[in-house]
C-alpha cells in the first residue's frame, strides 16, 4: 500500500471515528450528562491514563522502526509488551482508592476503577495493531478505530438513557477497549505471544525505557490541566475544560492527526534507504499546517456559535475557552512527528532532555493560572504551545538538515491561506450578524466560502499541499477505476 493510499484509508478511519464521537459528545451533552459529572469522569480518566500511558512501553515504535523484524523479534516484543502492560493495568486498578481519596470524592473510585480494568485488554491489542501499521495495512487499521468508536459510542449512550450518568462513559471506555481487542487479534490472525520469550530483549527494553519517560512527560502534560483545575477549582470546571479541549483536540486529529501513523514507517523506510529527511519533512510540515492551520483558526473564530448551537446553553462558558485551546494547536502541529523522528534516528537523549522542559513548563504555567480562573489556564494553553516550538525546532532542524528559510517559507504561505480561509466568517459577523447571534446557515455558507477561497489561496501562493491534494485525487481516482468492472461486450 502506498503512503497516499494509506493516508486515504487513515482519514476515512479518522472521519468515521470523528462522526460517531462527536455525534455521542453532543447527545450525551444535550441530554444526559452535566458539565460535573463529565468533569468527575475526565478526573477518574486523566489520573488512570496517566498511568496507563506507559503500556505501549515502545513496542509500537518497535515493530514499526526496527530494520530486520524477524519473527522472533516479534515474539520477543509481544511477550515484554504483555508482561510490562498487564503490570500497568494492575497498577492503575490500585490507584483507584487514592484518586478518590485525594480528591475527597467517593464516586472516583468506581469510575477509576471501571477504567482501569479496561485497561486488562490492552496488551494484546498492542502488537497485532502495530502489524497492521508496519505493513501499512490502514483499511484493517480503520476497522479496529472505527469498531471500537462504535462500541464506546453506542455503550456510553445506552447506559446515559438508562440514568448512568458519568459511569456511562466509563463503561463506554470499557467497551472501547474489548472492541479493540478483539477487531485487532482479528485483523492480525489471532496474535498470542505464548509461550513467552525473553531473549534478544535488551534492544526493546532500552526503548522501552526512553518511551516510558517521554510517555510520562506527554501524559503529564496532556492530563495536567483536569488533574490541576480539578484539585483547585471543581468539577464542573474539569467539565468545561475538558469539553473545550476535547472538541479542539477531535477537530485537530481529524484534519491532521490519522496520518501521523502513516508517516512514521514511511520515514522508517525513507531512513533505510539513506535519503535526506529534511525535503520530505518539509512536505509534512506543509501538509499539517496547510490544512490544521485553517482549521483550527476555523474553530476559534467559531466558538461562541458552535458551542451555543452544538451543546447548548449549559456549555456556553466553554466557548471562549475553546478559541485560546484551538490557537494552541496552531502551535502542536507546526512541528509534527516531533518525538518520533528523534526516536527513528536514536536521539532519544536530547528528546528526554527538552521533553522535560517542555512538561516542567507546562506544570508550571497551569499552576500559576490556575488561580485567575479557567479562561487563565486556557491561555496558558496558548503560551505553552509557543514555547513548544522554541523547544523542539532546534532539534529538529538539526537531526533532519531542512532549511529554516524553506521552513518559515512554508509557514508564511500556510498563514496567507488561514487568514483567506477564516476571512469570510471575520466579514459576516460585520455585515450579517455578530458571533452571538450567528446561526447554522451563516456558519455553514461562510465556512463553504472559506474552504473555497482556501483551495484558491493555496493555489495562487504555491502551496506544496496543492499538488499533494491533486496526487492524493489522481490516485484515488486511479484505485477507484480498477476496480470499476469492465462492460459488457453485449
Amino acid at each position: 500500500m502506498s503512503v497516499r493510499t494509506a493516508a486515504a484509508w487513515a482519514l476515512v478511519s479518522q472521519y468515521a471515528s470523528f462522526a460517531i464521537q462527536f455525534a455521542a459528545s453532543v447527545i450525551l451533552a444535550r441530554w444526559f450528562i452535566t458539565p460535573a459529572e463529565l468533569g468527575l469522569f475526565s478526573i477518574a480518566f486523566a489520573v488512570v491514563t496517566l498511568v496507563a500511558f506507559l503500556q505501549d512501553f515502545g513496542v509500537n515504535r518497535y515493530i514499526n522502526g526496527e530494520r530486520d523484524l524477524t519473527p522472533e523479534k516479534l515474539h520477543t516484543a509481544f511477550t515484554i509488551s504483555v508482561i510490562f502492560a498487564l503490570g500497568i493495568a494492575l497498577l492503575a486498578i490500585l490507584a483507584s482508592g487514592p484518586i478518590a481519596v485525594f480528591y475527597n470524592n467517593p464516586q472516583l473510585q468506581e469510575l477509576a476503577l471501571i477504567i482501569a480494568c479496561s485497561y486488562l485488554m490492552v496488551p494484546l491489542a498492542i502488537v497485532p495493531q502495530a502489524t497492521c501499521q508496519r505493513r501499512m495495512d490502514y483499511k484493517s487499521n480503520t476497522m479496529i478505530e472505527v469498531g471500537s468508536s462504535v462500541a464506546n459510542a453506542a455503550t456510553a449512550i445506552t447506559l446515559a438513557v438508562m440514568g448512568y450518568g458519568g459511569l456511562a462513559l466509563a463503561w463506554g471506555a470499557f467497551a472501547q477497549q474489548g472492541a479493540r481487542l478483539v477487531i485487532s487479534q482479528w485483523r492480525a490472525g489471532l496474535m498470542l505471544p505464548w509461550p513467552l520469550r525473553l531473549k534478544g530483549a535488551e534492544p526493546i527494553l532500552r526503548l522501552g525505557g526512553t518511551n516510558s519517560v517521554l510517555a510520562t512527560a506527554y501524559s503529564i502534560t496532556g492530563r495536567a490541566p483536569e488533574l490541576v483545575i480539578g484539585r483547585l477549582i471543581n468539577e464542573a470546571a474539569v467539565g468545561l475544560f475538558t469539553r473545550a479541549s476535547g472538541l479542539a483536540l477531535q477537530l485537530r486529529l481529524l484534519v491532521a492527526g490519522a496520518v501521523t501513523g502513516v508517516f512514521y514507517p514511511a520515514f522508517r523506510r525513507v531512513r533505510d534507504n539513506g535519503e535526506p529527511l529534511g525535503p520530505p519533512y518539509l512536505r509534512v510540515v506543509a501538509a499539517y499546517t496547510g490544512v490544521t492551520w485553517p482549521a483550527m483558526a476555523g474553530i476559534a473564530v467559531l466558538a461562541q456559535p458552535i458551542i451555543n448551537l452544538i451543546y447548548g446553553p449549559l456549555w456556553a462558558e466553554a466557548a471562549p475557552l475553546l478559541v485560546w485551546i484551538a490557537l494552541s494547536q496552531l502551535c502542536y502541529v507546526a512541528l509534527p512527528l516531533n518525538a518520533d523522528l528523534p526516536v527513528l534516528l536514536g536521539q532519544m537523549k536530547d528528546l528526554i532532555r527538552r521533553t522535560v522542559v517542555e512538561t516542567v513548563t507546562s506544570v508550571l504555567l497551569l499552576a500559576l493560572s490556575a488561580p485567575f480562573g479557567l479562561l487563565w489556564v486556557a491561555i496558558s494553553r496558548f503560551a505553552h504551545g509557543l514555547l513548544f516550538m522554541l523547544i523542539y525546532a532546534p532539534m529538529l532542524q538539526r537531526i533532519l538538515g531542512f532549511s529554516w528559510r524553506a521552513l518559515a517559507s512554508i509557514y508564511l504561505r500556510s498563514l496567507i491561506a488561514t487568514g483567506a480561509a477564516v476571512g469570510p466568517v471575520l466579514v459576516s459577523y460585520a455585515l450579517w450578524n455578530p458571533a452571538t447571534e450567528a446561526g447554522p446557515l451563516q456558519i455553514l455558507s461562510m465556512a463553504g466560502v472559506g474552504g473555497i477561497v482556501w483551495l484558491i489561496t493555496l493555489r495562487l501562493v504555491g502551496h506544496p499541499l496543492f499538488a499533494e491534494i491533486i496526487g492524493m485525487l489522481e490516485e484515488i481516482t486511479a484505485t477507484l477505476r480498477k476496480r470499476k468492472p469492465a462492460r459488457s461486450a453485449l
